[in-house]
């Protein structure tokens, strides 16, 4: 029996991006308490954003609004590697952890870049 699917499911960039939305709530589960609402929140919510836009631009009708979402979750996701450079600067995360994001956000920008040229 298959299992019923949304067409996002199928993407590789989708799928790297939660990846990185799993890896960045397990790095932050240890941040300060202080910087529960502000800090952790905030670069959890720029990771969400990544999957949820590249979901969103799959619905959308016109190139435009398909482009336009992808360009949201680019956006995202350089908010996100400059919040995560602000906790290694904070040393929240270590150099390795910094790291393993950038390195992770490379791959994601190269292919939502990818995927907007494909539209």
């Amino acid at each position: 029996m298959s299992e019923n699917r949304f067409g996002f499911e199928s993407l590789k960039v989708w799928e790297k991006s939660i990846q990185l939305v799993k890896f960045i709530y397990k790095l932050t589960s240890d941040f300060p308490k202080e910087e529960q609402y502000s800090l952790t929140s905030q670069i959890r919510r720029s990771a969400i954003s990544i999957p949820s836009n590249i979901a969103e631009g799959t619905s959308r009708d016109s190139k435009k609004d398909k482009k336009r979402f992808y360009t949201i979750a680019y956006g995202s996701l350089m908010e996100l590697v400059n919040q995560i450079i602000i906790t290694k600067e904070l040393s929240y995360i270590s150099t390795e952890s910094s790291q393993m994001v950038k390195d992770m956000a490379m791959e994601i920008a190269k292919m939502i870049s990818g995927l907007k040229k494909s539209v």
